[in-house]
């Protein structure tokens, strides 16, 4: 049985037999009876809606209440949305009105997008998935403020997995205090994965056109995976990280969450500011290294074998590639990042009031609280308390030699190759306990600062399995377009089913 969560923003009523309304047809009235069904909006793209809105057969307002149907609707099961700004509407009646009058701001003037809450923006609560971080922002991080001067329609904040999973080893992707359990749509009994759990399965089940996520290790593809859709994590430093709650400022970014590769595209190129145009390249002539992961799971397997065979079939050369020095890398960059951590957390949250201003503030407001050590522990937050300073030499070399590491193990590889094709995930695991180890393949581009993308590639059973693509430094664009042509070569991906549970993911 499912129920709400305490402190769902979604009327009870709205969760009578959800199952069955997933994928009821709305129609909007004020769009000439344009059909806005779970099933259109899942196919349409950014520009097949700005098309319809600058023909006038569909409104930004019209769009806008589709998708906050869908979420009254389809939520009370996945609890990836965490509020809905009460603005939402008014928005995108501004929206209407700058295209009536031919001042539309772009690609992106309309169009409804959920933010992960580790996102500042004033007047909703940014919480990072804490209470601890309850009140409000005064102001918008930097992402957002150029989200609204594109025109895009704010529709609210998704949950996450509480401080970017960065609490506990023994954190349950998906939850948090503020939120509790985001559930996969495509199966409802296995997890989202995360951190960036809400934004991921927001978009997979149609409850916004885009959405976005961050990553610090993982935090954006990973999740993408697991929910069959579409996530970016482009080099750090296109999209401002002023006003998210940080792991490590070094490396952490925002990045675009979506359906399609074109939607991501548009995103990001608002997320930083651009007016950059989207064509996706071609398959054929590309050089591509597999780093196949074999044995990892026999479902992965049979995926990338599969993924294989068509890039050959397109016309692109593969070879067999193995990043080496992980276990280096992995092993200087665990207490770099705590150190990191608390250095970036305690600056961040020096802008915010109402909140803890130390370490030791949220250790012991958990210790209180009566919901936030329910799941799980806080073990890294004392880990991050005794960590070095980050003026310290020891934390400098650790640094040094984790981003170097990981850099020359991509960097030798893609002399040899235009990208890196990996899988992005295994099966979903049930949503309650631990995280078990994944391919672990974000982590090398994560470390480094290169480029990555998941982009949906098969499934085991009905759950989702992605592969991600991997660029060598500020390649971002060269891999938004491999994408691209990898999605029109294999467009596998499929709308959730929200299954209670499958015989695939029964184990």
């Amino acid at each position: 049985m499912f129920r709400l969560w305490p402190g769902s923003r979604v009327s009870k009523s709205t969760a009578l037999s959800p199952v069955r309304r997933l994928t009821r047809a709305a129609r909007d009235p004020g769009n000439g009876g344009m059909d806005l069904s779970a099933a259109s909006l899942d196919r349409a793209t950014i520009p097949q809606l700005t098309r319809r809105m600058a023909a006038g057969e569909l409104t930004s307002a019209g769009l806008t209440r589709a998708y906050l149907g869908r979420i009254a609707e389809v939520d009370p099961v996945l609890r990836s949305v965490l509020a809905v700004d009460p603005t939402a509407l008014r928005q995108a009646q501004e929206s209407d009105l700058r295209r009536a009058h031919g001042r539309s701001r772009g690609p992106m003037d309309g169009i409804p997008v959920l933010l992960k809450d580790n996102v500042d923006t004033a007047g909703l609560a940014t919480t990072a998935g804490s209470r601890a971080l309850a009140v409000p922002p005064r102001s918008d991080a930097a992402v957002v403020t150029r989200l609204r001067a594109a025109g895009a329609v704010v529709l609210g904040k998704t949950n996450m997995t509480e401080w970017g999973n960065f609490r506990s080893p023994w954190a349950t992707s998906g939850w948090s205090g503020a939120g509790g359990q985001t559930v996969n749509p495509h199966v409802l009994d296995r997890t989202p994965c995360g951190s960036s759990s809400g934004s991921a399965v927001a978009v997979a089940a149609s409850l916004a056109q885009v959405a976005v996520g961050t990553e610090t290790s993982g935090s954006i593809v990973s999740p993408a995976g697991h929910a069959g859709v579409v996530g970016f994590k482009p080099t750090p430093g296109r999209v401002s990280t002023a006003g998210i709650v940080p792991i490590t400022a070094r490396r952490d970014t925002a990045g675009p969450m979506a359906r399609h590769v074109v939607d991501a595209a548009i995103l990001m190129a608002a997320m930083e500011g651009s007016s950059a145009t989207f064509e996706p390249g071609t398959l054929a002539g590309a050089r591509v290294g597999v780093w196949r992961r074999t044995g990892f799971d026999p479902e992965v397997d049979r995926v990338v074998e599969s993924v294989v065979d068509l890039l050959r079939r397109n016309g692109s050369t593969v070879v067999d590639v193995e990043p080496r020095h992980q276990d280096l890398v992995q092993a200087a960059d665990r207490p770099a990042m705590l150190a990191e951590f608390r250095h970036d957390l305690e600056r961040y949250l020096g802008t915010r009031t109402g909140v803890p201003r130390t370490m030791r503030e949220l250790i012991e407001f958990n210790e209180a609280d009566p919901v936030e050590l329910s799941a799980f522990g806080q073990e890294i937050f004392h880990e991050a308390e005794k960590a070095r300073l980050v003026t310290d030499p020891v934390h400098r070399h650790q640094r040094r030699t984790a981003t170097e590491l990981a850099r020359r193990s991509l960097d030798e590889l893609l002399s040899g190759v235009d990208v890196i094709v990996a899988p992005s995930n295994g099966p979903a695991w049930p949503a309650r306990g631990a995280d078990p180890a994944g391919p672990r393949t974000a982590l090398p581009a994560a470390i480094a600062g290169y480029p990555n993308i998941s982009v949906p590639a098969g499934f085991a059973g009905a759950l989702p399995l992605g592969v991600s693509i991997i660029g060598g430094a500020g390649a971002d664009d060269a891999v938004l377009r491999f994408a691209g042509a990898f999605e029109i070569a294999s467009p596998v991906r499929r709308a959730p089913r929200y299954l209670p549970t499958s015989p695939r993911a029964s184990g």
